[in-house]
Formats: structure tokens, sequence, C-alpha cells
């Protein structure tokens, strides 16, 4: 009885340790600040999506329906607004490209993104679609050199440029570092309205990788009263049951 009592109270200790070990953060990366949680964000977010990365970008494990169900949205919204071309409410989130055009146009396809803030995490997504800046022969970023995927959502952030610095090491050798991002060219966005679009995107991504999540920390709760109260009971008929046997 003592070793469920103890197996209970640490499970109740880890339990806010379970999130996943993404969310810790690497790196320079920038903290994402999402709320899955905010139904009007996730709206707002898959909105964004459909409009700026499901050109290309596929969600192979999310259907239309679901953003029904867990988003507070009506199929006619829906269909209206999130389906584009022959797709339908049934259907996964999948892009209009052709797979074979993709490899040939781009040299290989581009990626499905359902599960990208499980395997890379939101602060990632965060600070990637914020880390764009263009130089003498494209556009890099901070977070990954050299994407192949341009900066799509330019017009809204507007053109950032690198500040360099040049640094002299211990041997004499000098060498140019980025020290940081300036906006040279403003988007149509202010940089807070545009943090707030990456920040509805990531916790879209964040939903889509794990739609459970909306309701798993709910149903947690009372999983963890109902095994409180079970221990208490458990515990009683421990009492009840050894009392005479003691004696």
């Amino acid at each position: 009885m003592k070793a469920l009592i103890r197996c209970l109270a640490l499970a109740a200790l880890l339990l806010p340790m379970s999130a996943p070990l993404y969310a810790a953060k690497a790196g320079n990366l920038d903290s994402a600040g999402t709320n899955v949680f905010d139904r009007a964000s996730l709206q707002r977010g898959a909105s964004l999506y459909v409009q700026y990365c499901m050109g290309c970008h596929s969600m192979q494990f999310q259907r239309f329906q679901r953003l029904v169900d867990d988003l507070d949205l009506s199929e006619e919204l829906v269909e209206e607004f999130l389906i584009l071309g022959d797709l339908e409410i049934t259907d996964y989130m999948m892009s209009s490209m052709p797979y074979a055009d993709a490899v040939e146009w781009f040299g290989k396809a581009p990626p499905d993104l359902s599960l990208t803030a499980r395997s890379r995490g939101p602060d990632w997504i965060f600070s990637f679609l914020r880390g764009y800046y263009l130089t003498e022969t494209g556009w890099n970023n901070t977070v990954l050199e050299n994407p192949a995927m341009p900066h799509v959502l330019w017009d809204l952030q507007g053109v950032q440029r690198a500040v360099t610095e040049t640094v002299t090491d211990s041997d004499g050798n000098e060498t140019t570092v980025r020290v940081g991002l300036e906006l040279q060219r403003e988007g149509r966005l202010s940089p807070a309205e545009f943090d707030g679009v990456v920040r509805d995107i990531t916790a879209f991504m964040q939903y889509v990788g794990e739609p459970a999540i909306l309701v798993r920390q709910r149903i947690g709760v009372w999983v963890l009263l109902f095994l409180s109260v079970f221990t208490f009971l458990s515990y009683l008929l421990y009492k009840e049951y050894w009392k005479d046997i003691k004696k």
C-alpha cells in the first residue's frame, strides 16, 4: 500500500514535466509564447496556414472536418474560407501542388508539416518564420542556413538585413559575424503585429501535431482526482482489513 501511495505521489510530481521535450528552449531560439487553448488564435492560424503555406505544404494527417470539431468553426465557414480547389470537408489538408511537378521544379517536394511542431518544436517554427533576411544572393535564415523555402511572409514582415561586425581572434584572424537583424523596409504589418501572425501559425501547427492536446489536460485533471479518491478509499480499506489482524 505504501508503495502504491509513493507511486501516485511521484506521478503527480512528474505530471507538470510531461510536456514534450522540445518545449525546452534550444540554442538562440525565441520563445513562441503560443497558447493552443486559444480558439481564436487557432482559427486565425488555420486561415493563415491555408493562405500562405498550404500551396506547397500538405498536412496529410489533418482533416478539414477536425477543424469543425476542435476549433468551433461551422462547416460553412470551413468550406468557404479554408477549403481550396476540389477538396471536400472530409478530405485531408493536402496541397494542390502535384508531387511530381514539385520534385521537377524544386528538386525535392516540400515536406509535409503535420508533425513539424512535434519534431522541431514551436520555438523553432516561430524563430524560423521570423528569422529571414535578404542577402546579395537571396533569402537566408538565422535558424536554418540557406533554406530552400523563400520568405513567403515578406510582404507582411518587410525586408530584414543582417547586422554584422568584424571580430578578431587570438591569432589575429578577422571574421565577419552576424550579430542581429534590422528592418530595412517595412511590411504591411508592424513588428508586433507580424509576431502575432507568426504566433498564430505556430499555434495552429502545434495543435495539428497533437490535436488531443485540447482535451488531454482537461481529462488529466479528472484522472488525478479519481486516483486521489481511489487512493484514499484504498487506504481506508487497508486500515479496516488489517485492524483485527494486527491485534
